[in-house]
């Protein structure tokens, strides 16, 4: 099954090789034909590089869970995919394969705590900042401007195109599909090409002809018009009876594509005004090695009429070495995780930077740490009415954090935000309008809520479920406020027909706890999990045999009691205030178990053919 086995890769890096505090991460770069998988265990090192065909897979989960059979006991926890396709939100359909999937669904199946799905070359563009000399050879003259803009491209089984733009502390990348553009012919052998190609579709893009699938049409194009009676060969075909045996219809296949892809590749350029240089990618011209140094590229590059000289200083690259995708899909996945960390964001700059500002600055930043999608929606002179500043000062604020103004900062700002809020408590103010309170306790909630998605453990979820679907009894025990959560559990629960109760009082749970027996679930549920009454009880519903569903932060007594814990961690005064987000976040876990336990319940019917109608709290949830 697997193209290419390769036991350890590992790659300079200008960083120190430091084991990942969490484990290795897994990272792959999935194309059309192939899909390329490593674990990062350490910043630069790669081990475990696999090449798998995609075509002997019938979907991306039974590709990863193959790779995964043999990591089984590593604990992964977070993965990035690079993949040669469109991203767009959480559903995915690949483009040049029949593949569809839900990012966060899959992330689920497999247990991760994060899973990011990018595009591969807006992931090759990430990683070309990082390469050396020595993994580029370079095409021609040229030389690259520093800071300045960089393009991105190259042919495979499609046409990846991206782009890289400088900012104060890097690069952001473009996510693009310029690959999809129409193709423009240069001459009669190409209007020829494209002539041939319209016979089987109306519209012919550049992918359609500068990629692998493309130089076969190329291919058989140029043996109908020189009259040539050729066998149908694939790319990789073409190209070694080009290189090897010298066949004249293929060398000249190769050198119309190269020319084609030299065209491409200068259109970027003017578009992008990429001088910081053009890169080459992809599977096919890497293969190529010195002969495409002299091939009709870079005359055809150059060749743009009135703006060839703007183009000529332009350097061009070809990217020499293997997995380089890597490079940039790890440098996505480490900041995403430095952001959702925490670690070296702009906010925590902001904060860092704070107490050096002048107080009139220092309100600016007041502002943006309470209320960052305010600022972001704001114009400069709404900040400076709410900051109670001068719009100068709100000026100073961003040149302070080395920006160039506040349109500046707001891009950075924006991309660091990573599209949630930091998860943080602020402080409602008696000054706030009902707006502001608003916003904050809503923003509050949805951060808290998108991270505590992030981390959830899968595993312990499915045996919950389990366990209440097969379970003969149930008993909530809670008191305070966890036990309005309980009295939602409860009234789920019992729709289900099993026996269900709740006791609040916390006399009662030992009591209760003595009736217990196999088959018997309890749902303890206490933020604390510390009142020495409840941990009495489950010890005795454990003795008994009954199993214990534990919502509860994972380092209390109660986790440790626990059958099955079900973590909520999210940290709250409830010495000085009543617990309000985390009475959010174990109402979905409520949730999550009764729509599960549903779901088995409609299954269990399903197969046993029974007419007895399904179960309507799934409808009811999911509406």
């Amino acid at each position: 099954m697997q193209e290419q086995v390769e036991d350890e890769q590992t790659r300079d890096s200008k960083h120190t090789r430091t084991a990942f505090a969490d484990g290795p991460r897994l990272l792959a770069d999935i194309g059309a034909t192939h899909a390329r998988f490593a674990l990062q265990t350490a910043p630069g090192t790669y081990r475990s590089v696999r090449v798998l065909k995609c075509d002997e897979f019938d979907g991306i989960v039974p590709l990863l869970r193959f790779y995964l059979s043999e990591h089984e006991d590593l604990g992964l926890h977070h993965a990035a995919l690079a993949l040669a396709n469109p991203v767009d939100g959480d559903y995915v359909r690949m483009t040049n394969r029949p593949w569809a999937f839900s990012t966060d669904e899959v992330r689920r199946e497999l247990g991760l705590n994060t899973l990011l799905i990018v595009n591969d070359f807006t992931a090759l563009a990430m990683a070309i900042p990082g390469l050396k000399s020595e993994d580029l050879m370079q095409v021609g003259p040229g030389k690259p401007v520093p800071h300045a803009v960089l393009g991105v491209l190259g042919p495979g089984t499609g046409l990846g195109v991206s782009g890289g733009i400088p900012t104060v502390d890097g690069f952001v990348t473009l996510g693009s599909e310029g690959g999809h553009v129409n193709f423009a012919p240069s001459d009669e052998r190409e209007f020829a090409i494209l002539q041939a190609a319209w016979r089987e579709w109306t519209h012919v893009s550049n992918e359609r002809l500068i990629s692998g699938p493309g130089m076969e049409i190329i291919h058989r194009a140029l043996a109908e018009r020189n009259g040539v009676d050729a066998p149908d060969r694939d790319s990789a075909a073409i190209i070694a009876a080009a290189m090897e045996d010298k066949d004249p219809l293929c060398l000249e296949v190769l050198e119309c594509f190269c020319g084609m892809l030299g065209g491409a590749a200068a259109n970027l350029a003017v578009t992008l005004g990429a001088f910081g240089g053009i890169f080459i990618g992809g599977g096919i011209v890497p293969r190529l090695g010195e002969w495409f140094k002299s091939s009709p590229f870079r005359a055809r590059f150059e060749a743009k009429g009135r703006f060839s000289g703007y183009i000529a200083d332009i350097p061009t690259y070809v990217i020499s070495t293997p997995h380089v995708a890597f490079d940039g899909v790890a440098n996505i996945l480490s900041e995403h995780l430095r952001g959702r960390s925490g670690d070296n964001t702009l906010m925590d700059r902001i904060r860092q930077l704070q107490p050096e500002l002048t107080p009139a600055e220092q309100r600016v930043a007041s502002l943006v740490l309470e209320q960052p999608r305010l600022v972001l929606n704001e114009p400069i002179a709404g900040i400076s009415k709410l900051a109670d500043v001068s719009q100068p000062t709100v000026i100073r604020f961003c040149r302070s954090l080395g920006f160039l103004g506040l349109a500046d900062f707001k891009l950075k700002f924006a991309s660091s935000l990573t599209g949630s809020i930091p998860v943080r408590h602020s402080q409602v103010r008696g000054s706030d309008s009902t707006h502001d309170l608003s916003a904050k306790v809503i923003d509050n909630t949805v951060s808290a809520i998108l991270k505590f998605r992030d981390q959830l453990d899968v595993r312990a979820i499915d045996r919950a479920i389990e366990l209440v679907s097969r379970a003969k009894r149930i008993e909530f025990y809670a008191m305070g406020n966890a036990r309005v959560v309980a009295l939602d559990g409860q009234h789920k629960f019992f729709r289900f027909r099993i026996p269900t109760a709740l006791y609040g009082d916390s006399h009662l749970f030992s009591l209760a706890a003595d009736l217990l027996g196999p088959g018997d679930v309890v749902i303890a549920i206490s933020n604390s999990g510390r009142l020495p009454e409840l941990l009495a009880a489950v010890d005795k519903a454990r003795a008994a045999g009954a199993d214990v569903i534990a919502i509860s932060s994972s380092q209390s007594p109660l986790a440790r009691r626990a059958s099955v814990l079900l973590a909520v961690d999210h940290a709250e005064d409830n010495t000085s205030f009543l617990s309000m987000i985390s009475r959010v976040l174990q109402l979905l876990l409520i949730d999550i178990m009764a729509v599960g336990v549903s779901v088995d319940v409609h299954h269990a019917r399903a197969a046993s053919s029974s007419s007895a109608p399904a179960p309507a709290l799934i409808s009811h949830l999911d509406s």
